[in-house]
């Protein structure tokens, strides 16, 4: 894994402590629009891999159904 990607990783599982316990988002929420939309499709589908991987070994966030737009959703887990 890519240095970047470890940062960019570290800092999204970091943003869903803001959250309340129940909420329901997306990785690319955990972003500000304007970063999200700078990275690079590789990187976006890199960092969604890898949270997915690091979602499923935490008890804190749940990963649930894909939406619509077949972007995989998290539940936030008090």
């Amino acid at each position: 894994m890519a240095n970047k990607e470890k940062k960019l990783l570290k800092k999204a599982w970091q943003e869903t402590k803001s959250l309340n316990d129940g909420e329901v988002f997306l990785v690319k929420d955990l972003f500000k629009g304007y970063k999200w939309n700078r990275m690079p499709t590789e990187e976006r589908t890199a960092l969604g891999r890898m949270f997915l991987e690091k979602a499923n070994s935490k008890k804190s966030v749940e990963v649930i159904d894909k939406s619509t737009s077949n972007q995989q959703q998290y539940k936030k887990k008090g």
